[in-house]
C-alpha cells in the first residue's frame, strides 16, 4: 500500500482544512504505516505557480503548512513529507507524460473551465496542464491509493487514463510475451464523509482562506481567546436548537455550528441535538468554544513553537525530498527507457 496526496500552500490553514483534509492525512499515515506501507504527503508548491502568486508569500506559506501538518499529527518518521520543487522527477515525468495526454482530455476538466472562466486565452499554460502534473505526482511513486474529494475524482480518472495509455503504447514485454506495465493504476480512497465547514459569517458559503473577514473562519493559529470570540460573534438565528436534524434544514448557520461540534466531538448531528435540542445559542456557543479550544489548543501551541523554526522545517522537507527522489527514480528511469530516450 502506497498512499500519495498533495496540498497547496495557499493562505492560512483553518478549521475547514483540518476537519476536511489534514485530519484524514494523519489517519492515512497511521493506516499505511500499520500495514508496512508508505504514505507520501507533498506540499504542492509547483501547482501553486499555475496561478498568480507572490514568491515571498509562497515560500512563507510552504513552511507554515509544514508546521501545520506536523502540529496536527503528521509524523515525518511515519510519512514522507516533502515539497515538489525539491523533487525534479515530478516535472520531468510531467513532460514525458505530455506526449501521452490528449488535449481533449484536458479540455474536459471541469476545474479548468471553472478557474479559467471566460478568459481562457489569458490563462497560463500551467493552469491547463496541471492535471498532467497531478498524474505525474502519483504515478511517479507507483501509488496504489490516492485520497480524493468530489472535486478531484476527475483528475484521478485522468491519471489512470494516462497510465493505461502509456502502458498500452510503451510497456515492454516479459519473457513469456505478456506486457510488463510501467505504471500502477491508482485506486481512489474516498475519505470518511467530512463535515462541510462553512463560514462563521455566512452559513451558505464555505469557510475559506480567501474570505476578507478573518471573523469568518477559525485559523489553526488562533489563540484560545480569539477562538472564543469568533464563536461568540458567529452568525446565528434567534430560535432554539431543534431536537432532530430535519429542523436544521432551513437554518444554515445553526447547521454549521452543530456540524462543527459533531465533527470535533466525533458524534453524529443527531447525538449533539439530543444533548442540546431546545437550548439557545447562549448555552450552545460556550460549549462549542470550549470544545474548539480543547481540540485545537494543543495543535496551536505546537504550531506556534514550530512556525518560526525555518531550519527545522527545511530539514524536514529536505529529508522527505531525499526519500521521495529515491522512490521516484526507478519509475522515471523505466519511462525514459520505454520511450527510447538515453538519459545517462
Amino acid at each position: 500500500m502506497r498512499v500519495v496526496s498533495g496540498i497547496q500552500p495557499t493562505g492560512k490553514p483553518h478549521l475547514g482544512n483540518y476537519l476536511g483534509a489534514i485530519r484524514n492525512y494523519v489517519a492515512l499515515q497511521d493506516d499505511a504505516h500499520g500495514v508496512g506501507g508508505e504514505c507520501l504527503i507533498f506540499i504542492a508548491d509547483l501547482h501553486a505557480i499555475s496561478m498568480p502568486h507572490d514568491p515571498a508569500t509562497l515560500r512563507a506559506s510552504t513552511l507554515e503548512l509544514v508546521a501545520t501538518l506536523v502540529a496536527c499529527g503528521l509524523d515525518p518518521d511515519k510519512a514522507i513529507l516533502f515539497n515538489q520543487a525539491q523533487v525534479p522527477q515530478h516535472t520531468e515525468l510531467q513532460w514525458l507524460l505530455n506526449g501521452t495526454a490528449r488535449m481533449g482530455w484536458l479540455n474536459r476538466m471541469t476545474q479548468w473551465k471553472d478557474k479559467a472562466g471566460k478568459n481562457r486565452e489569458g490563462q497560463s499554460v500551467a493552469l491547463f496542464t496541471y492535471p498532467v502534473l497531478q498524474a505525474a505526482d502519483v504515478l511517479l511513486y507507483q501509488a496504489t491509493h490516492v485520497p480524493v474529494g468530489e472535486d478531484q475524482k476527475q483528475h484521478l480518472e485522468l491519471a489512470r487514463d494516462i497510465a493505461q495509455k502509456f502502458n498500452n503504447d510503451f510497456a515492454p514485454k516479459n519473457p513469456d510475451g505478456s506486457d510488463a506495465p510501467i505504471f500502477t493504476l491508482p485506486d481512489p480512497i474516498i475519505p470518511p464523509e467530512a463535515a462541510r465547514i462553512m463560514s462563521l459569517r455566512d452559513g451558505a458559503a464555505k469557510m475559506s482562506k480567501s474570505d476578507p473577514s478573518d471573523m469568518s473562519r477559525i485559523n489553526l493559529s488562533d489563540d484560545a481567546d480569539t477562538m472564543v470570540q469568533k464563536i461568540k460573534k458567529a452568525k446565528t438565528d434567534p430560535e432554539a436548537l431543534p431536537s432532530e436534524e430535519a429542523g436544521l434544514a432551513e437554518r444554515p448557520e445553526a447547521r454549521n455550528l452543530v456540524g462543527i461540534y459533531a465533527a470535533l466531538a466525533g458524534q453524529s448531528v443527531e447525538a449533539v441535538l439530543g444533548e442540546y435540542g431546545g437550548q439557545g445559542f447562549g448555552a450552545f456557543k460556550p460549549a462549542l468554544a470550549e470544545l474548539l479550544v480543547t481540540n485545537l489548543g494543543p495543535i496551536r501551541d505546537r504550531f506556534v513553537a514550530l512556525k518560526d523554526d525555518s531550519e527545522a522545517l527545511d530539514a524536514i522537507l529536505a529529508r522527505g525530498a531525499a526519500k521521495a527522489r529515491e522512490r521516484g527514480t526507478p519509475t522515471l528511469d523505466s519511462v525514459y527507457r520505454a520511450l527510447g530516450l538515453v538519459r545517462h
